[in-house]
């Protein structure tokens, strides 16, 4: 059974191991100067003004010797990331001199903190709600401005301000049904209150159907585009993956079946981070380690969000090449028509014919030609109205968030059809107020414990 409490005092390395200028240590908690004092030889950090930065030294209790030389930052409740008193001592970067100032903090009655414990206080002290926790964590790992666009959006409350509003007016309907039912003033006033219900819950549902619009954009944004590089050995394959990564990830020769293994590397693209996998050539073969690359490759075609097919231009399209073209008929893809700066051997009308709606960009890898055309016709692809990630703007990223939302939007079907098939008002308003519970569970308004070990889990220790 676990003995840490959330009063306890807690303490982290707040920045990444290894060797760095500066290392972070934060504590935060009732007993935060109590600890520090016998630590910090410089001014008494328990009289310093907040939000200020001391210079001083660690020193070791027990020897008196002086452990490192540090800036001490004061940060007193309710004015801190945890509404905790707060000090984060700075000291060299390297594991020796942070671990053993870490180990002293512990020593004087510190805990050390659970992965995304600072969070989780920010949270339950009201200083943040969960989707502005969840907000934190999406923005540590952004890979492109854009989705560190979306997560800051999200940090600054522009979801929950919306959340918020939405079951704000579903509490206030449902009040003014519990006052209808009770208090009738009018011999209608069932008529009245199923109305009530229609219209509030017409609107909640177009507010959430415009919400989920954003969703698929988001996720992208969020978790980056599976995008698998196919196409037959030596068409340019891994020339376009060091093409769009700006360096030689993958090894490019004029030997057909080089790349034998599955490359995946992310990269940016217009702003949305495309997990980019440069497969096996896919060809017939009797070489048992190009077989299980082949195999691999189609592997990774199946789990993409977009495939690109690579064509070679100086080529006669091979059966190989139909193949190809044919199996990804379905896919949500792009063709790309290499090596343009060679003659042209490859029949452009039984292409298009093959190819049916699907994009052909042609490009010239060695002479950087059409990558940029690429790009474009990806943003293209998966966001048909732009891209708005600036302030004000919501957009829904997270896939708890847009679990709860689908569920909150049933319930408000349930609702309109309990109208439409004649039900009592008082079975109406159950699907009315579930509604407002799964909403208030995106905002931490109403949660479980094992939600909050779960989600903050996922944090590194020390944020």
């Amino acid at each position: 059974m676990s003995t840490t409490s959330e009063f306890d005092t807690i303490a982290a390395v707040a920045t990444p191991p290894g060797e760095g200028g500066i290392s972070i240590i934060r504590i935060s908690g009732e007993r935060t100067f109590e600890i520090v004092a016998p630590l910090f030889k410089g001014k008494s950090l328990a009289d310093v003004a907040s939000h200020t930065i001391n210079y001083g030294h660690i020193i070791d209790p027990e020897t008196g010797s002086e452990v490192d030389e540090v800036m001490a930052s004061v940060m007193r409740a309710p004015k801190t990331y945890t509404r905790e008193d707060v000090v984060e001592i700075n000291c060299h970067g390297g594991l020796m001199a942070t671990n053993q100032i870490l180990q002293l903090i512990l020593s004087q009655g510190a805990r050390l903190a659970e992965p995304g414990e600072f969070t989780k206080r920010a949270f339950l002290n009201g200083r943040i709600d969960l989707s502005q926790a969840e907000a934190v964590m999406d923005l540590i790992r952004a890979k492109t401005d854009r989705s560190m666009k979306v997560a800051l959006n999200q940090l600054d409350g522009n979801l929950s301000r919306l959340i918020k509003h939405l079951r704000q007016d579903i509490l206030e309907v449902l009040a003014q049904v519990e006052v209808n039912i009770d208090y009738p003033e009018y011999d209608d006033v069932e008529t009245m209150t199923t109305k009530l219900l229609l219209e509030k819950a017409q609107e909640v549902q177009a507010s959430i159907t415009q919400l989920l619009k954003t969703a698929k954009q988001g996720k992208v944004l969020r978790d980056g585009l599976a995008t698998a590089i196919v196409g037959r050995p030596n068409v340019g394959k891994s020339s376009l993956l060091n093409e769009l990564l700006h360096e030689d990830k993958a090894i490019v020769t004029d030997v057909a079946g080089t790349t034998r293994d599955v490359i995946e590397e992310y990269v940016n693209v217009g702003g949305v981070p495309l997990k980019l996998v440069d497969t096996a050539g896919i060809h017939k073969t009797d070489d048992t380690v190009e077989k299980i690359g082949v195999e691999r490759s189609k592997k990774a075609i199946a789990a993409a969000d977009l495939v690109v097919l690579v064509l070679n231009a100086s080529e006669p399209l091979t059966s190989e090449d139909r193949q190809l073209l044919t199996d990804m008929a379905d896919e949500k893809r792009i063709i790309i028509l290499n090596k343009t700066d060679l003659p042209l051997q490859l029949d452009l009308g039984e292409l298009q014919q093959l190819a049916g709606d699907t994009k052909i960009i042609q490009t010239s890898i060695l002479q950087n030609k059409g990558v940029d055309q690429l790009e474009a016709e990806i943003s293209h692809l998966f966001f048909d109205v732009g891209i708005e990630t600036g302030r004000g703007n919501v957009m829904v990223t997270n896939a708890r968030h847009i679990g709860l939302l689908n569920q909150a939007s049933q319930a408000l079907d349930d609702v309109m059809n309990g109208i439409a098939a004649g039900m009592p008002v008082d079975l109406v308003q159950i699907d009315m107020t579930r509604c407002w519970n799964l909403l208030g569970e995106i905002t931490g308004d109403s949660y479980q414990d094992e939600l909050l070990d779960q989600l903050f889990s996922q944090f590194c220790v020390g944020k």
